[in-house]
């Protein structure tokens, strides 16, 4: 796949669930239970995947676990199989990590392992200026087409001003950007950048898991020189996405749906308010969003497709509470659920 179709997929509208890790009690990988996660994702009618990113954990880089290749490769053969069955495009998404060494010999790896596009943390240069993080940025565009990602400083981000998206942005090889800050004002730095250097291929997905609906359904308009510029977000590359797959995709063809229409329903604003309550129990809102990849977890545990909600870090666990809110949510909104989809496909993905 060339970058021209890269872009021409991302600027459709994709579902891109941020893979979780699968592991026993004993917090050994699980290969068929990572093999089943992928094989839902890809049949619930997700356009891509992305492993080893925050959701996948970054610790499976620690060569006491040695798990970052292993798992980017078994995605891969999913990923391949399901294509080569389907002839359905589907995206492959690399999280790219660390210093600029660390980074571009991920993103090498990713591309020897046919990954389409890395996803580029920045969490490991918090103490960088500017110019330094666009220089690490294009030295790891020049392995791999980039899609940049601002996350939280909640979980490992930082705060990342417009001047360096404006900049970043006119890095070449730059497809996409995951807008994940969880903040209003960061998020329209980024569209704002986006739209003002007049990159019409850069497209922009959300990864506010707070802010789902609602980031998808808002016409977003600048000014660029003397023309008004109007972008969407295309879609998602997230973590809540992770789970209720099945739910997820059809959500994203109804929100396309609604703007096609032109007319946005005020019933689009409740259920953007219940996506957000369901997003709270899973990424552990109350607890600042300690229990956010057990949460993940846990609930594909419930399902069958997690063998357990273990993390790679033994102090990395559910929060007080977290439980009952994950009962409450899924009781309140049947319709975001879809246990019944996984029921059905369970023992094939598991096989």
């Amino acid at each position: 796949m060339n970058v021209q179709q890269i872009r021409a997929l991302l600027a459709e509208g994709l579902v891109i669930p941020a893979q979780p890790l699968a592991l026993d009690e004993a917090r050994r990988l699980s290969e068929r239970h990572q093999r089943a996660i992928s094989r839902y994702y890809l049949d619930a009618g997700a356009g891509g995947i992305a492993v080893g990113v925050h959701s996948t954990q970054f610790a499976i880089r620690d060569p006491r676990h040695g798990l970052f290749e292993p798992v980017l490769r078994l995605a891969v053969e999913e990923i391949d199989r399901h294509v080569g069955r389907t002839g359905r495009p589907v995206l492959k998404i690399a999280g790219l990590c660390g210093t600029t060494p660390q980074a571009e010999a991920e993103a090498r790896l990713a591309v020897r392992l046919g990954y389409h596009a890395g996803l580029l943390s920045l969490a490991a240069l918090a103490d960088r200026g500017i110019d330094e993080l666009v220089a690490h940025a294009g030295a790891v565009a020049r392995e791999i087409p980039i899609i940049g990602f601002y996350l939280q400083p909640a979980v490992g981000g930082r705060v990342l001003p417009f001047e360096f998206w404006r900049r970043f942005v006119e890095i070449e090889a730059v497809v996409a950007i995951k807008v994940a800050p969880f903040n209003r004002y960061q998020t329209i730095d980024v569209i704002r950048a986006v739209a003002e250097a007049g990159r019409d291929d850069i497209a922009i997905y959300t990864g506010n898991d707070d802010s789902i609906v609602v980031d998808l359904l808002t016409t977003w308009a600048f000014d660029r020189g003397a023309t008004r510029v109007r972008r969407h977000v295309a879609g998602g590359l997230l973590g809540h996405w992770g789970v209720w797959t099945r739910r997820a995709v059809e959500l994203l063809e109804r929100i396309k749906a609604a703007r096609a229409a032109g007319t946005i329903a005020a019933d689009w604003l409740t259920e953007a308010a219940a996506v957000t309550d369901m997003n709270a129990a899973v990424f552990d809102a109350a607890h600042g969003f300690r229990g956010c990849i057990p949460g993940i977890l846990e609930v594909l545990r419930r399902q069958g497709l997690a063998p357990s909600h273990c993390c790679l870090d033994p102090h990395e666990t559910l929060s007080p509470g977290q439980t009952a809110e994950l009962d409450r949510v899924t009781r309140s909104y049947p319709q975001l659920v879809d246990d019944e989809f996984v029921r059905e496909n369970l023992v094939r993905w598991l096989a």
